[in-house]
Formats: structure tokens, sequence, C-alpha cells
């Protein structure tokens, strides 16, 4: 069982994960503080995800298409239990552009939920979710897309 000792209350899809998510997201910035390339911090998170039993993938690739056309294919930083992708920062703020990645990300693929974490000078996180229903019928879909992981996979 997956420990996940954040609050689970609130409606948000994925509540109780994204919280664990935030847990760990926060307990690596306090070890390791900002200043290290984005690389330390998603290898940092991999291991605290391992350490509560959070199913997680490194570099996931997501191909992109234009219509039935592979235009371009991406790597999300971290996909969690194939249910959340978190896009790792380490710049001093936030700008539009890393929120729009992300909700391509998003849009990519059947994943509804996103987390922007920066471990900048001051710790950042932002919550996005994209509904599926909105994102039309040309998005690639995880099932055909996304490689399924398991707890036991993230060893």
């Amino acid at each position: 069982m997956p420990d996940r000792s954040c609050n689970d209350e609130g409606t948000y899809q994925h509540r109780e994960l994204t919280d664990a998510i935030i847990c760990c997201f926060y307990t690596v910035y306090n070890t390791l503080g900002f200043g290290f390339l984005e690389k330390v911090y998603e290898n940092a998170l991999l291991a605290e995800f391992k350490k509560r039993n959070i199913a997680a993938a490194a570099q996931t690739p997501i191909s992109v298409y234009y219509g039935e056309i592979l235009i371009g294919e991406f790597f999300a930083d971290i996909l969690v239990e194939n249910k959340v992708i978190v896009e790792i920062k380490a710049v001093r703020n936030l700008v539009p552009e890393h929120d729009a990645q992300l909700l391509n990300y998003l849009k990519a693929t059947d994943v509804e939920v996103g987390l922007l974490l920066n471990f900048g000078i001051q710790p950042q996180v932002k919550r996005r979710y994209f509904d599926n229903e909105r994102k039309g019928r040309n998005r690639v879909t995880a099932d055909n897309n996304l490689p399924q992981i398991k707890a036991e996979e993230a060893d």
C-alpha cells in the first residue's frame, strides 16, 4: 500500500496522489535546496517515490499527432501511476511557457492531471487539469501510447 500521508480530502481528480507527489517534492526540496540541474531533482523524486511505494517512470515518451500523422515525440519528466504527468523545472520563476508545455503534454495524452514543480529559489507548485472530453478526437491515448507501469517496476 503506497504511503500517502498527505491530506486526501477535496474534490480534485487524483487528489490523494497529487498530494503525495507534492509531499515528495517538498521533502526533496528541503533536503537538496535549489541550484541543481533538473535531472538531479528528477532522480531524487524517483528515489522518494520508491521509498513511498509510488509507481513512477522517468522520461516517458509521448508521441504527438497532427490528425493521424505522427509529427513528433516528447518526453514527460515523470509519469506517476499512469495518472499524473510531473514536469520538473529548476528556474528562478515559472513563466507561462512552462504552463503551456505541461498543458500540451496533457493534451497529447489521456492523462488529465499534471503537476509543474519548480526547484527554484522559492519552491513552486502548479496543478493543472485538462478534461479528456475537451481534448478532441485526435489525441493520443495512454492505452496506445504510454507504458503502463506497476509499483514493482518503480525499483
